[in-house]
């Protein structure tokens, strides 16, 4: 009996009592790893929220002009407008005069109701349109005019270029995002840099660029002037620079879309950072949650069903630095997306036209231009009576382009899709 008291009165030294503490001692360990894990998630999480700046202004001057918007499309396909702002205040100085914020690029992207394709559609910034009457933040209004689509935005901020968007396609733009030059080079310094192909060799010093020809990747202060360069590359159109960005795009989402980027935590949070520093967004965009969303709908669809394309232009009549959008083709496009379908492309082709006349071009541009939309008409009218030629975007009378019959077929256009290798196009 003695011995049976000594051996209970004895602490517990069994294998499994300390088999017990362990476990317990883990599992504390391992609790308190996870509450720190959730508050750094937690932090994280509200810091990249806070630094999505929010555009609530939009969307009030929206509402007060909706009885002339387009019906919204199929429930659950989007359409989403990417600004790009070329605003030289602040950090965005270095890179020219400052002023007031424009558009250098406008993109209008559609994602189909079913997630599986994405069309982006360029917007030259200088197609003439007809811009509508606008009511600006202060209450005053601006007057509808014939003008380059970029003063759209200039004049009447993010509100009218929507407006002027929704006019020309038909389409209802259910949200916004305008990305800035300082926010475009963290993102590409974020993922490590983006592949291009440089045909030949750019020395530009307006855009701030020295590359050779080939083959290289791009950190953030080249892509931009990669992205912005115009007079010292191709033909110096707007419209060539367009099909730069399209292809950087393109080889973005290539690199987003990587392991090397998605499942490597030291690339992938700098990207997020630099991705929502960089943006102003509708409110309903304006949190990390909904743009998470849209991310994941790029991200899930095939690269090959990603396609970027420009509206159908060609110069306008007495000044080749404007552009007119060609019909019926732009609203075929736009027929098209308004129907969600999936638009095909094929590669762009450079087809050389006769110039209009023997003297060159006001611009001193190139007079060759891109595939089936260049020019098939002459004579073209002088300078003088510009303002008086016609113009193929829809008169200021004409019926919404929502209240035509969907199309059951979409039309093929140049363009590209994201899976295309820039140098392999060359």
């Amino acid at each position: 009996m003695a011995e049976d008291d000594d051996d209970r009165a004895r602490p517990p030294t069994s294998r499994g009592g300390g088999r017990r503490r362990f476990l317990l001692i883990t599992a504390a360990v391992l609790a308190f790893f996870l509450l720190a894990g959730g508050a750094l998630a937690w932090i994280g999480y509200r810091k990249l929220d806070g630094n999505i700046e929010t555009d609530a202004t939009t969307g009030r001057l929206l509402e007060r002009d909706a009885s002339e918007r387009p019906d919204r499309g199929p429930l659950e396909a989007e359409n989403i407008l990417l600004i790009g702002s070329d605003d030289r205040s602040g950090a965005n100085g270095a890179y020219g005069y400052a002023g007031g914020r424009r558009s250098d690029t406008t993109i209008l992207l559609h994602l189909s109701a079913d997630r599986r394709h994405a069309t982006a559609v360029s917007i030259p910034r200088d197609a003439m349109v007809r811009v509508p009457a606008c009511e600006l933040p202060d209450g005053t209004r601006t007057q509808a005019r014939l003008v380059q689509f970029n003063w759209a935005f200039e004049a009447g901020g993010p509100a009218c270029t929507i407006r002027t968007v929704e006019r020309l396609s038909g389409i209802r733009v259910d949200h916004h995002l305008i990305l800035d030059f300082t926010g475009f080079k963290r993102m590409v310094d974020a993922v490590g840099g983006v592949e291009v192909c440089v045909p030949r060799a750019i020395h530009d010093r307006d855009a701030q660029l020295d590359l050779a020809a080939g083959r290289q990747t791009l950190g953030g202060e080249q892509a931009l002037g990669y992205v912005r360069v115009r007079e010292t590359l191709g033909d110096g159109s707007d419209t060539q620079r367009m099909g730069r960005q399209q292809q950087f795009l393109a080889s973005l989402i290539r690199k987003v879309q990587s392991q090397g980027v998605l499942f490597n935590p030291a690339r992938l949070w700098p990207l997020l950072d630099a991705a929502t520093s960089a943006i102003t967004a509708d409110e309903g965009l304006s949190r990390v949650g909904e743009l998470y969303d849209l991310a994941q709908d790029l991200r899930s669809m095939p690269t090959e069903n990603v396609v970027f394309l420009t509206t159908p232009r060609r110069p306008y009549p007495g000044n080749w630095d404007r552009d007119q959008l060609v019909q019926p083709q732009t609203d075929q496009l736009f027929a098209a997306l308004r129907a969600d379908l999936a638009v095909t492309v094929q590669p762009y082709q450079v087809t050389p036209s006769p110039s209009p006349s023997p003297s060159p071009s006001p611009s001193g541009r190139a007079s060759a231009f891109a595939g089936p939309f260049a020019p098939a008409y002459t004579p073209w009218p002088s300078a003088a009576g510009a303002e008086d030629a016609t113009v193929e975007t829809p008169s200021p009378d004409a019926p919404s382009a929502s209240a035509s019959p969907l199309p059951t077929t979409s039309p093929t256009l140049e363009g590209r899709t994201a899976d295309q290798d820039s140098c392999a196009m060359h």
